[in-house]
C-alpha cells in the first residue's frame, strides 16, 4: 500500500507528518529519516507492506525463547 504524507512543520528532531484523509491524522517522524532536502510542504510517499518472511523469522525466534526458558523452568511458583 502506498500512502502519501506532507511534512507540515518540524519540531526539534521530528517532523511533523499528515496523513490528509477524513480524519487528517498528524505522525511525529525522525527527521533524521527523511530524504535529503525534505521541507515544509514536501509530500513524502511511504510504501506498507507485510514481510511474511520476516515474521516467520521473528516468529520462530521467539518461540525458540520461550522453549529455552522453559526448560529452565524448575515448576516452582513464584510466592510473595
Amino acid at each position: 500500500m502506498l500512502i502519501q504524507l506532507i511534512i507540515d512543520r518540524f519540531e526539534g528532531k521530528y517532523a511533523i507528518l499528515e496523513f490528509q484523509n477524513k480524519n487528517s491524522l498528524i505522525f511525529k517522524f525522525p527527521r533524521s529519516l527523511l530524504p535529503q532536502g525534505a521541507k515544509e510542504g514536501t509530500v513524502i510517499r511511504f510504501n506498507i507492506d507485510l514481510d511474511e518472511k520476516e515474521t516467520e523469522t521473528r516468529r520462530k525466534n521467539i518461540q525458540e525463547q520461550l522453549d529455552n526458558l522453559k526448560k529452565k523452568d524448575q515448576g516452582g511458583d513464584i510466592q510473595l
